[in-house]
């Protein structure tokens, strides 16, 4: 694999631009859908007003549906307000070259009004204000994703006019660890990895997955607004690359019936001396008192956070029994069958949360699973005893089966308000509406199949 390439200088940036090798510049933010979304500039003009001025974007693009619908019930944009703008601040940490599309280099922002004042709603906000709470602690966040996906031979355009029906799975069976399945389609992922190692992420290695097609790629875990910025671009960056090789690959959490993408999230703590919070060599299974209560405050309140894990309606069709995919909230030692599991030992010693599909927005899903551990640790919270058998069998409480199901607990528990302030609780409830009210308005296949002559 190609060696990580650091990421970009502004003066770095200059001399490229200067010289011809970078024409290009993205500025780009995360959506509440996990997207990114911003404009292309000449290279020339961003050095010259951009990077310090930085931009404007139309304040809808956290107000819309999947769709980019305007849609109403959204306090900070909507047509009484006249749908203004905020502005796109760049975050310099974050540059870097786009191997895969010539010329171009990407910068990652951070949203504000007008005013300067944040825009609260952003995911990178909300993060932020959770990695702030951390640090008054002394304490930082250390996190890995591990994102699946299921690739098929059939182009992007090919798959909308079929209705996404019928598409060729790039393997034919399950490929789970195969070296022979993952060599049939190294080309596009020897290029993925290639192409994000040249953007400044760290890979570590890619393997065959369960279901027809599905692969994941790995990367080393960083500080947790790092580990989501990188996130972030990697989803968007592998679609680029696939679309390029005449390919598509799916992020959905759950495409047929067979086994969904996950993107299990591992985290882990370390104090101001580098030294890890969670680990305890002498205690019982190395967790030290404040893993514990960390843990514990996960569970307590994983299922009004649910709808920060499972932002969708798909979202919920991963959690069935035997998937691998949680349906109880339930702790285990190196036990897949549940919602947490603690894994790693050492430094290494970490939670893992199976709870998130390949759907999942990272800024959401970390910032609650840190206001989660810090409940915990606040209230002195205790785990349950751990499982160590099969938590699909067991008697423990169930995560959310369906989105309106997670948007009721999310809407009912004062927790969110408290953690999140009341404008983000507000604004996701009503993100979950907005879907929950175009589903329920949706005529689907399996309706018209079940009821076209039979009904």
């Amino acid at each position: 694999m190609a060696d990580r390439t650091p990421p970009l200088t502004v003066d770095a940036l200059r001399r490229l631009a200067g010289a011809g090798e970078i024409d290009t510049v993205v500025l780009a933010f995360t959506d509440m859908q996990g997207r990114l979304q911003g404009k292309r500039f000449a290279a020339g003009h961003f050095l010259d007003e951009v990077l310090e001025h930085g931009s404007e974007g139309c304040d809808y693009l956290l107000a819309v549906d999947t769709e980019m619908n305007t849609v109403p019930g959204y306090e900070m944009s909507s047509w009484e307000r006249g749908y203004g703008d905020f502005a796109i601040h760049g975050d310099t940490a974050t540059l870097r070259r786009l191997p895969w599309l010539d010329g171009t280099a990407l910068l990652l922002a951070d949203l504000a009004w007008l005013d300067g004042s944040p825009v609260a709603a952003s995911p990178r906000q909300i993060l932020r204000r959770q990695l702030d709470r951390l640090a008054e602690r002394g304490w930082s966040a250390q996190v890995g994703t591990e994102l699946e996906f299921m690739l098929f031979q059939d182009t992007y355009e090919q798959a909308w006019d079929a209705g996404y029906r019928g598409l060729t799975p790039a393997n034919r069976y399950n490929v789970d660890y195969s070296i022979l399945g993952g060599a049939r389609v190294e080309p596009l992922l020897r290029r993925i990895r290639n192409g994000m190692a040249g953007a400044g992420l760290t890979v570590e290695s890619a393997k065959g997955e369960c279901n027809r097609g599905q692969h994941e790629i790995t990367f080393r875990y960083a500080d947790a607004l790092t580990t989501c910025d990188q996130h972030s671009l990697y989803k968007t960056g592998a679609k680029e690359i696939a679309a390029q090789h005449g390919s598509a690959l799916t992020f959905m959490a759950k495409y047929d019936e067979r086994e969904g993408n996950s993107c299990h999230i591992h985290l882990s703590l370390r104090d101001e001396a580098d030294e890890p919070v969670l680990a305890d060599a002498s205690a019982p299974r190395g967790m030290s008192a404040t893993m514990r209560h960390f843990l514990a405050g996960q569970l307590a309140v994983l299922p009004e956070l649910t709808l920060l894990y499972a932002p969708n309606i798909n979202s919920y069709k991963r959690f069935r029994p035997g998937s691998f995919a949680p349906t109880a909230v339930a702790w285990g030692p190196d036990n897949r069958t549940c919602a947490l599991r603690v894994v790693g030992r050492g430094r290494a010693h970490r939670l893992e949360n199976r709870v998130p599909g390949g759907d999942v927005n990272p800024y959401l899903a970390v910032a609650a699973m840190i206001a989660a551990g810090l409940y915990g640790v606040d209230q002195r919270l205790e785990p349950p005893p751990a499982c160590t058998g099969n938590a699909y069998a067991g008697d423990a409480r169930r995560v959310p089966g369906t989105l309106r199901e997670a948007a009721g607990l999310w809407e009912a528990s004062a927790f969110p308000r408290e953690v999140f302030g009341e404008e983000v609780a507000a604004h996701y409830l009503t993100m979950a509406r907005v879907e929950l009210d175009a589903y329920d308005s949706a005529v689907t296949d399996w309706e018209r199949y079940r009821s076209f002559e039979r009904m």
